[in-house]
Parts: structure tokens; C-alpha cells; sequence
């Protein structure tokens, strides 16, 4: 049976073999120190910066290895959620496909669905974490943004991809009417005091609707999905203008609506007032970047019914993942941001109407 090394058992002569793999033949590891860094919910990461005994300026003097959450709950909910498995899945199978902006991997495995797996990648450091709470700027979103081209139009509507991240018949998300309703009442008990009475009202009233576009098949058309993009899974580095964002954090992978991507970013990032001003010129530019990638059959009245319709992608996201992680104060704070801005997108936008 294979092991999947831990932040314990790693060592000098591991970490030289997957250099000298990923191309750096001549890299030699002659030791290193590690620590703990980011916000995970259901991972840990861990930067490890590299004493070179050899090699040359390319090779890089540090990496990130991602592993499960100490925490029991956390790696619960995650094999239940297939997303350890969908992560590693992503970077060994689907990565070459995509122009997306991110890490290089050097390593990535997993036994079954784990909770034993890592993956480790390129250390993008000075590069820093989005704040979900804090949210970003107009510039940031829209970079965001536009970087879902290189997700979405490799994959548009590519039915092989259907088969490869099909839901099983007994998978967690396999029924998202059932699943939203029995993580509601817990989320609401937990935090419906933080929230405005038309918020919650709009969220309670997506767990009694069958019509929500969250319940719906995908439809046409259809492309990856990362489904968790929001700021926290972005590395952000603002030295440049445009800024330049990096994508992390593929736990959530799926075939889905590509509009839901776009709507989780620019609602979930940026203050719902200075987001109603910019929101249909940033998705204006992304329908635009669409074209220019060889998108078909996809014009722009047709994109921004999307957008309205993909105003509830993030309320799943926000109630189901509250309620199957460890809670912690920030995650509690995190979660009323979440929940705040997407009704407020939904309200804002009369997504009501598709309820």
C-alpha cells in the first residue's frame, strides 16, 4: 500500500527526487524548515523554504504542500464531499487542458477519496491570500474574472468532462434540494441575527423553491467549474497593473454553468454598493474575452440571463460549507460576509423571479 508523505515524514531526499522530476536535474535538498500558513477550512498548508546544496537559479527555494485539516470534522466533511480527491484529479488529470492561471505541481496523490493526500506546488509568495472578508477592489474582481476564460473556454461544453466529474447516484451533492434544506436550519439558528430580514427571507425561500437554477440539470452550456471562487482560493499580487491572480484550492470541481464562477466572484468579493455599479461592465468584458476565445453561439443577452440566474450559486456554497466544517470565529465571520453579499446580489438583481 502506498504512503502519502506527511508535514512528519517528509525529508531532504523526498523533496530533491520531485525537483529533479519536475526538471531540475541537478537539485539537491540538503535540508529545510517548514511553517504553517493561510486560512483553510479543510486543508493546511504548509510553505517549505529549501537549503540548496545544488542547483541552479531556476530551481525554486521554496514550495507549499497542501494537506488534510487536523481537524476531524473538517476531513469528514471533506471525503464526504470528494474534495481531497477532486483537488489531487485536478492537477494530475485536468491541469494540462487549461490556460487559468496556476501553481506549477511538483506532487500530488491520495489514497480513495483520503483523508491521506498532498499536493505540493510552486510557492507564489510575495503573492498574497484574498481576504474574504475584507473583499477586494474593482481591479482585483475583474482580473478574477477574466482569468475564468482560461478555465472555461478550453472545456465549453466538452461532454467527456460530464462522465469524468459525474456526481455518484449516492454522492453528497447527489440531491442539492435535500441537502440545502437539512444544512439550512442550522445555519439560520447559527446566524440569521447577523443577517438583514430580506436576506434571510430570500435564503429561507430557496430551500422551499424546486425551481431554484441551483437544482436545475446544467443545461447548455456547460464548462468547468471551480465552484469555490472567491477570494480566500486567489493569490492575489497587486505590484502589477493589472494586478495578477493565481487559482488555488480545486476541492470543488464540478461541470456546471460558467456564469456561476462569475457571479461567486464578483458578489462574493466586492461591496454589494460599489458592486452594482460595476458589475455589468466587468461581465461585459469577460462575454467579450469569451468571444475572443473562440466562444460561439453565446451572445450577450443570453450571458447576462446567465448571470442573473447563477445569483444563487453562492448560497449553497455559503450554507452547506458553513455547517460541515469546523467553526472557528473567523469562519463564522466569513460565512455572514458570504451570506450577506449573495443575498444582496440576488436581491439586488430580482433572481427572485427564477425562485
Amino acid at each position: 500500500m502506498k504512503n502519502i508523505p506527511t508535514p512528519e515524514t517528509i525529508t531532504a531526499e523526498w523533496l530533491t527526487a520531485r525537483l529533479r522530476e519536475a526538471g531540475h536535474g541537478e537539485a539537491q535538498v540538503r535540508g529545510f524548515t517548514q511553517q504553517r500558513f493561510g486560512t483553510g477550512q479543510v486543508g493546511k498548508c504548509i510553505r517549505f523554504e529549501l537549503d540548496l546544496a545544488a542547483g541552479g537559479v531556476e530551481v525554486p527555494r521554496s514550495l507549499v504542500g497542501k494537506f488534510p485539516s487536523d481537524n476531524e470534522v473538517s476531513r469528514e466533511g471533506a471525503v464526504a464531499l470528494r474534495i481531497y480527491s477532486r483537488e489531487v484529479m485536478f492537477y494530475r488529470e485536468l491541469a494540462p487542458r487549461v490556460s487559468i492561471a496556476i501553481p506549477r505541481c511538483y506532487y500530488a496523490d491520495i489514497i480513495d477519496e483520503g483523508p491521506e493526500f498532498l499536493i505540493l506546488m510552486e510557492d507564489l509568495h510575495p503573492a498574497e491570500q484574498g481576504d474574504q472578508l475584507s473583499g477586494c477592489s474593482v481591479e482585483v474582481a475583474r482580473t478574477a474574472v477574466l482569468e475564468l476564460v482560461g478555465l472555461q473556454a478550453p472545456t465549453w461544453c466538452d461532454k467527456g468532462l460530464e462522465e469524468q466529474l459525474a456526481e455518484p447516484p449516492d454522492g453528497f451533492f447527489a440531491d442539492m434540494h435535500a441537502r440545502y434544506n437539512e444544512m439550512l436550519p442550522g445555519f439560520l439558528d447559527r446566524y440569521a441575527s447577523r443577517l438583514a430580514a430580506d436576506e434571510v427571507d430570500i435564503i429561507a425561500r430557496m430551500g422551499e423553491s424546486r425551481s431554484c437554477p441551483v437544482y436545475q440539470p446544467t443545461g447548455t452550456p456547460f464548462c468547468l467549474e471551480h465552484r469555490d471562487y472567491r477570494l480566500d482560493n486567489l493569490l492575489i499580487d497587486e505590484r502589477t497593473t493589472p494586478p495578477k491572480v493565481t487559482v488555488v484550492d480545486w476541492q470543488g470541481l464540478k461541470v456546471g454553468r460558467p456564469l456561476n464562477d462569475v457571479a461567486l466572484c464578483i458578489a462574493g468579493g466586492l461591496d454589494p454598493r460599489e458592486r452594482a455599479k460595476v458589475e455589468q461592465d466587468i461581465v461585459r468584458d469577460y462575454h467579450t474575452a469569451l468571444l475572443q476565445a473562440g466562444i460561439k453561439g453565446f451572445d450577450w443577452p443570453a450571458c447576462w440571463h446567465e448571470y442573473r440566474r447563477s445569483a444563487f450559486a453562492g448560497f449553497g456554497l455559503t450554507i452547506i460549507s458553513a455547517m460541515v466544517v469546523e467553526q472557528t470565529a473567523r469562519g463564522d465571520d466569513m460565512f455572514v460576509a458570504m451570506a450577506h453579499r449573495y443575498a444582496r446580489h440576488a436581491l439586488d438583481l430580482g433572481a427572485d423571479k427564477f425562485l
